[in-house]
C-alpha cells in the first residue's frame, strides 16, 4: 500500500471514529436525558389524573358490568374522557389486570374485561405495584407513532391507573441522529479530500527525491538537488544536496588521489629503472654499490608514498587510553634522528620531567608527531619540539626555521594533496588532522608572522612555521605547582 492510500485511510478512519463515536455518545446522552425528563413528566400526569376525584377503594367495589350505571361510576368515566385532552387513553384496573373504568365506553370495554396488553409490561407493573409508579419503554403504535404507558397506583389500594401518552419528543432525536450520520459522511468525504491533498503534497516531493537518489546512485551527480520546502522535506532535500556535493567532492578527491598516486609512483619507478639498468651495465663494484644504494632509497621513497596513501584511504580506529605522551613522542623522535639528512640539521626536544597524561591512541600520537617533525626537518635546518600542559590540555609544538607557509596556502594546508614540495603527495597534514579529530583533539598552524596566543621560552626565530596539536588532558594529572607551566630542557637533545 502506497503512502497516499495510507493517508486517505488513516484520515478517513479517524474522521469516522471521531464524528460517529462522538455523535453516538452525544445522541445516547441526549436521548437518556430527554427520556428521563419525559418519564418524570408522564408520572406527574398519571399522578395528577389519579388524584383528581379517583378513590381506589370505591372503584374496587365495581366488579360487574352492571355496576357501570351508577352515578359515581359515570362521573369517574366522564373525568377519564376529559383527560383525553392530555393523554390518548386512560384506564383503572385491578391486580389481575382486569379493567374497572376507562376513557373507552363501558359498552366497548365492560368492567372486568382483561387488559391483555398489560402482559407485555410485567416488570413495569411489578415496579408500579411496589413503588407506586412506573413508565414503560417506548413502543410503536398501529399509526406508526411512538407511545409510552405511565402507571400510578391509587393510594395503597389494589387499583392502578394507566395513561397512554405519545412519545413524539423522541422525533427530534431521530432527526439529530440523521444529522449526525450526514455529518459523519460529509466529514469522511472532506477528510478523504484533505488526505489526498496532504499525501500529494508530501508524496510528490518524496518521489522527486527518490528519483534524485536513483540519479546519484547511477553516477549522474552534475545536477544539484532542488530544495523542496522549508519543513522536514526541505531539510531532507538540503541534506541530499550536501550528500551529493560530498559524493562529488569524494569522487574528485579519489580521481585526484589516483592521478597523484600514478604521478608519485612514476618518479621512483623511473629512478629504479634508471639506476637498476646502470648497475647492470657497470663493472665497477663501488659504482654498482652506489647505484644499488640509490635503488634502495627510491624503494624506501616509494614505500613511504604507498604508506601515506594507505593511511589516508584506510578507515582509522582510535584505541584511546590514558597514558604518558612522552613515550610515543620519544619513539617518533628516535625514528627521525636516525634519518636526519646531514649534521647541520638539529632537532631540539623539550619535554617536562612530569608526565604528560592524556587520553589518546599511543600509535596515533607517534604517527602525528612523526609526520610533523619529518615535515619540519624537510622545511628547515633547526627544529624544536616541545610539550607542556595548558588549560587542561597537553600541547605538543613542532617548530622549524624554514620559509613558513605561504599566505595563499594557509587556509587549505590541511587539505589532501596540497603541498609546496617537489616530492610528496601532500597527505601528511591531512592525515594529522584526521588522526587528531579521531582522538578528539585538534591541530593548529602558527606562522612566523602571526601573533602567538601563548609565547613560550626557547621559541625559534625566523619566519618558520609552528604546528601545535592539542590532546585532552586527564583529571588524574598531578597537582599543578607551577613547574609545568612552560617546557623546560629536561629532555633536551
Amino acid at each position: 500500500m502506497n503512502l497516499r492510500r495510507k493517508y486517505v485511510l488513516i484520515l478517513v478512519g479517524f474522521s469516522l471514529v471521531l464524528t460517529l463515536g462522538g455523535g453516538w455518545l452525544s445522541w445516547t446522552v441526549a436521548r437518556g436525558a430527554v427520556e428521563d425528563q419525559m418519564d418524570e413528566k408522564l408520572v406527574w400526569v398519571a399522578g395528577a389524573a389519579a388524584e383528581v376525584g379517583l378513590d381506589g377503594t370505591t372503584l374496587l367495589n365495581f366488579s360487574q358490568p352492571g355496576d357501570s350505571i351508577g352515578a359515581y361510576f359515570s362521573a369517574t368515566q366522564a373525568r377519564l374522557e376529559r383527560l383525553q385532552r392530555y393523554v390518548d387513553e386512560a384506564y383503572v384496573f385491578r391486580r389481575d389486570n382486569s379493567v374497572i373504568v376507562s376513557s373507552v365506553s363501558p359498552t366497548e370495554l365492560p368492567i372486568g374485561t382483561p387488559l391483555r396488553w398489560l402482559d407485555a409490561y410485567g416488570p413495569e407493573l411489578e415496579e408500579a405495584w411496589e413503588m407506586g409508579e412506573a413508565v414503560t419503554p417506548a413502543f410503536t403504535g398501529d399509526d406508526g407513532r411512538l407511545y409510552k404507558y405511565a402507571f400510578q397506583r391509587l393510594e395503597d389500594t389494589d387499583a392502578m391507573m394507566a395513561v397512554l401518552v405519545p412519545s413524539d419528543f423522541l422525533d427530534p432525536l431521530a432527526g439529530f441522529r440523521r444529522t449526525l450520520l450526514i455529518g459523519a459522511t460529509g466529514s469522511a468525504v472532506l477528510a478523504a479530500l484533505l488526505a489526498v491533498l496532504l499525501a500529494t503534497n508530501i508524496v510528490r516531493p518524496l518521489e522527486r527525491l527518490s528519483r534524485v537518489a536513483i540519479r546519484i546512485q547511477r553516477g549522474r551527480w552534475d545536477r544539484p538537488v532542488k530544495t523542496e520546502r522549508g519543513d522536514e522535506l526541505g531539510r531532507l532535500s538540503r541534506a541530499m544536496e550536501r550528500m551529493r556535493r560530498g559524493v562529488v567532492q569524494r569522487d574528485e578527491q579519489l580521481r585526484l588521489m589516483l592521478a597523484q598516486v600514478a604521478h608519485e609512483i612514476r618518479n621512483p619507478l623511473g629512478g629504479l629503472e634508471l639506476f637498476a639498468s646502470a648497475a647492470l651495465e657497470t663493472d665497477d663494484r663501488e659504482e654498482r654499490l652506489r647505484l644499488l644504494s640509490r635503488v634502495r632509497r627510491e624503494v624506501e621513497s616509494l614505500n613511504t608514498i604507498i604508506d601515506d596513501f594507505l593511511a589516508f584511504a584506510r578507515p582509522l580506529k582510535a584505541e584511546t587510553r590514558l597514558h604518558d605522551l612522552r613515550e610515543p613522542i620519544d619513539d617518533a623522535v628516535e625514528m627521525v634522528k636516525v634519518g636526519l639528512p646531514d649534521d647541520e640539521t638539529t632537532l631540539q626536544v623539550h619535554l617536562p620531567a612530569e608526565p604528560l597524561m592524556a587520553r589518546a591512541d599511543p600509535d596515533h600520537v607517534k604517527r602525528v608527531v612523526l609526520n610533523l617533525v619529518q615535515n619540519a626537518v624537510q622545511a628547515g635546518t633547526h627544529v624544536r619540539l616541545a610539550g607542556w600542559l595548558q588549560h587542561g590540555e597537553v600541547v605538543i609544538s613542532v617548530q622549524d626555521d624554514g620559509p613558513g607557509v605561504a599566505k595563499e596556502d594557509r587556509e587549505r594546508i590541511f587539505d589532501a594533496f596540497v603541498t609546496d614540495k617537489e616530492q610528496g603527495a601532500g597527505l601528511g597534514l591531512a592525515i594529522v588532522q584526521r588522526v587528531m579529530e579521531l582522538n578528539e583533539g585538534r591541530v593548529q598552524l602558527l606562522d612566523g608572522d602571526s601573533p602567538e596566543p601563548d609565547p613560550h621560552p626557547g621559541r625559534l626565530g625566523g619566519s618558520g612555521a609552528e604546528f601545535r596539536i592539542y590532546f585532552q588532558g586527564s583529571d588524574e594529572l598531578p597537582p599543578d605547582d607551577g613547574s609545568n607551566d612552560a617546557p623546560d630542557d629536561t629532555h633536551g637533545h
